[in-house]
């Protein structure tokens, strides 16, 4: 019994170094959430990880959750270790805090935000009309940021759509897959206005986005 104790003591032991808890101020969240706040963009999100430092990975984020004096809020962690979190300006006058538990060291993770599709977009037949209604939620969000200063603003190239590693995707679409296995729609192949058709759906749809 002893020594079941002292291994489970050193497994807990262990388990505390790497845990580690982030306190961020939910208004850092609602500075970017607050700008998809339009019908141009209501296709979008912002979806929230942290990035390791040395490993050039999503840091794994256990649990998430916005706290306020009144309530708290558990927020659903996706399998790609990102989270979102809802536009309310009532939580940032509260001064709510979002408390992130991560199996990472936090030193060693960095805040990454993504701008993707809402996973209702998310399937596995488009029509031109629907691949080009994303792209144009795309444009209109850069062309918003950009303001009178838009030639300093990244614009974006196409769409491109990510998928689980095992994916393979038909013959005629080869062409289009980059190394990572992400299907890349340039400006070029939204010309000839096809719709798309796929084996899976997408993890997510992100933008090309070019300086």
């Amino acid at each position: 019994m002893k020594i079941t104790f002292l291994i489970l003591g050193f497994i807990f032991l262990n388990s505390q170094v790497v845990a580690e808890t982030l306190d961020v101020e939910y208004s850092s969240f609602y500075s970017h959430v607050k700008k998809l706040d339009d019908p141009d963009t209501d296709a979008l999100r912002f979806a929230f990880g942290f990035m390791h430092i040395a490993d050039k990975r999503l840091c794994h984020v256990s649990s998430a959750q916005i706290k306020t004096q009144k309530q708290t809020l558990a927020l659903t962690i996706e399998n790609n270790n990102r989270f979102t979190v809802p536009t309310d300006k009532i939580l940032k006058m509260a001064r709510a805090k979002v408390i992130i538990e991560l199996d990472d060291q936090a030193n060693q993770c960095d805040m990454s935000v993504q701008l993707e599709t809402l996973p209702s977009f998310l399937k596995t037949q488009y029509n031109h009309d629907e691949l080009l209604l994303l792209f144009k939620q795309y444009q209109a969000f850069f062309d918003e940021m950009g303001g009178f200063l838009s030639f300093m603003m990244p614009a974006p190239e196409g769409l491109l759509f990510h998928f689980e590693e095992d994916v393979r995707l038909p013959e005629e679409l080869q062409t289009l897959v980059d190394k990572k296995g992400t299907l890349t729609l340039s400006k070029t192949w939204f010309m000839q206005q096809k719709g798309l058709y796929l084996p899976n759906k997408p993890l997510r749809i992100t933008a090309i986005v070019k300086n």
